[in-house]
């Protein structure tokens, strides 16, 4: 009996098989295919011969993950404790929603390995966000290597990475203008330069107008927690030569200056006065109402992720750089006026 060979049914190619013909990668297979980034004529030339001589159709499934489509955003920020975090976090995560995406929040606080981490979670991400000083520029140009999109915030531009900042110097040097206006002449800057670029930015404008006033530049290495303001602040106001203005990182280091002022049964606004910067609620209902600049912080938040957004899905192709302002308010913890 004569055998009877029958045919081996074809196995239908996939995105890789296109892009190994094409020699592109998957993912611009997919752009090509959806049309959502431009690509180099000879490039799509290349792509759609290879497509029609394999018959490739494609597949949702196949796309999404050629693509490397999470439908998730990871943000990450140095740490996760004080009401500015919180801030940010929900304008980030509310504009996020909007655009069908979920977030994963990364905080590198006591974590020696905070460069794997951030490494390991641009693996399960379609973008990043990286808030200040978490990991070296070097980790940051490989998370942007991998062509997972990255989102700088409170950081000087790294190459090929969007940058979106709050303004500080400027207003910095406003707010301490005006103590000096009103009599001030030992200030006293509260926090940490080399901590982050906000604190360098601030600590600039200060020493700028304590210059251009021909006053001495002082400054007081402290954390950014209210209890770092509260023991730096009380060891500064007990020394004989005691400062007469204290221009502090945060509202939260400012709140906590106010209470070891008290303690020492000194007041706010005026016996010292006590500046701070974010105006949390809390420096609203202070009492004294505390003096200090305002900055979007869910702004910030949203701004991020609809940057984010944009490169992911290329509504955007090029890069940004913003800086999103901010505002003196003068209230009773320096003498002046309620705003």
């Amino acid at each position: 009996m004569k055998a009877v060979v029958k045919p081996v049914s074809e196995v239908p190619a996939t995105i890789y098989d296109v892009a190994e013909r094409a020699n592109v990668s998957p993912a611009t297979v997919s752009r090509v295919l959806r049309g959502t980034q431009p690509v180099a004529p000879a490039t799509e030339e290349r792509v759609r011969k290879a497509v029609a001589a394999l018959r490739f159709r494609p597949s949702r499934l196949g796309v999404a993950l050629a693509e490397r489509k999470h439908a998730a955003n990871g943000i990450v920020f140095p740490d996760l404790s004080g009401p500015f975090y919180t801030e940010v976090v929900l304008g980030y995560e509310e504009m996020a929603a909007q655009r069908g995406r979920s977030v994963l929040i990364l905080s590198t606080r006591d974590r020696a390995d905070a460069a794997q981490a951030v490494l390991s979670l641009a693996d399960r991400v379609d973008g990043m966000v990286l808030f200040g000083r978490t990991v070296s520029d070097d980790v940051v140009q490989e998370v942007a290597a991998t062509g997972v999109p990255v989102v700088l915030l409170g950081r000087p531009e790294v190459p090929g990475t969007d940058v979106i900042n709050t303004e500080n110097e400027r207003s910095a040097c406003q707010l301490t203008r005006h103590l000096l206006d009103h009599g001030h002449r030992r200030v006293v800057y509260l926090g940490d330069p080399t901590a982050s670029a906000d604190a360098a930015g601030r600590w600039a404008g200060v020493s700028k107008a304590l210059k251009e006033a021909r006053r001495r530049r002082f400054i007081a290495t402290c954390g950014a927690d209210e209890s770092a303001g509260r023991a730096t602040a009380k060891e500064l106001l007990r020394s004989r030569t005691r400062p007469d203005a204290l221009v502090c990182f945060n509202d939260e280091v400012a709140l906590g200056a106010m209470l070891a002022a008290e303690e020492l049964g000194l007041r706010p606004g005026a016996d010292v006065a006590i500046t701070g910067w974010d105006d949390v609620m809390a420096a609203r209902f202070a009492r004294p109402a505390l003096t200090t600049v305002r900055q979007p912080m869910r702004e910030l938040g949203a701004q991020a992720a609809a940057a984010l957004d944009e490169r992911i899905t290329g509504a955007r192709a090029g890069l940004i750089h913003r800086v999103l302002p901010t505002e003196v308010l003068i209230r009773d913890s320096c003498g002046g006026h309620r705003t």
